[in-house]
């Protein structure tokens, strides 16, 4: 009986709780845009899980702890990336939007850490681009934004074979259909040296 009376409360709360929060809306993505796809969206769903606004009121000590969590749950640092992102996308000022996301202090997600790499990439810098794309997918080997973007970079340094590596784990995560996949294979059945922007 207390077992059943324990289950009856503990779902009552959960459901008060599932009924209060606010909704959760994808505040950012792993970047998009100018990187050869369709125009990206800052709420495209190849983003990983969004931030959430939810707050916690349980006790201060909580509110402290979450002031301290990771940058999905945190609305400054979702604020912040989507000003990058227009920064980069909107204004194509990818150096004010590179100085935006280190100042995030986030640089080891792999959604900023693409972002500074193709930032670097649209300013001609392919070494650091290259750190930055490296640093993204040590953070998420799976990251298809940035398996693209590398491999829009391999298409601009003449490594058509290693693009076409980055086709295939892009076609190993998401499928031949995603957006990723498409941009990048129409950039590789282009002639070399056809002077492609991405």
């Amino acid at each position: 009986m207390i077992r059943a009376v324990t289950s009856l409360v503990t779902l009552a709360i959960f459901s008060m709780v599932l009924i209060a929060a606010p909704p959760v809306v994808p505040a950012f993505a792993a970047g998009g845009g100018g990187g050869g796809g369709g125009g990206g969206d800052p709420m495209s769903s190849s983003s990983p899980p969004p931030p959430s606004n939810t707050k916690s009121t349980t006790t201060h000590k909580a509110k402290k702890k979450s002031s301290k969590q990771s940058s999905i749950d945190d609305p400054v640092f979702a604020q912040g990336y989507r000003a990058a992102y227009a920064t980069i996308y909107d204004r194509n000022d990818y150096a004010a939007a590179i100085e935006q996301l280190k100042a995030l202090g986030h640089d080891d997600s792999a959604n900023v850490a693409n972002l500074i790499g193709y930032s670097y990439r649209k300013l001609g810098d392919y070494k650091l681009s290259q750190v930055w794309y490296e640093r993204a997918l040590k953070a998420d080997p799976n990251h298809v934004l940035t398996w693209q973007y590398y491999g829009l970079w391999q298409i601009e340094q003449g490594n058509r074979d290693q693009a076409q590596y980055h086709l295939s784990r892009i076609a190993a995560i998401c499928g031949t259909g995603c957006e990723e996949y498409r941009s990048l294979a129409a950039a590789l059945e282009k002639a070399p040296g056809t002077g492609l922007v991405y």
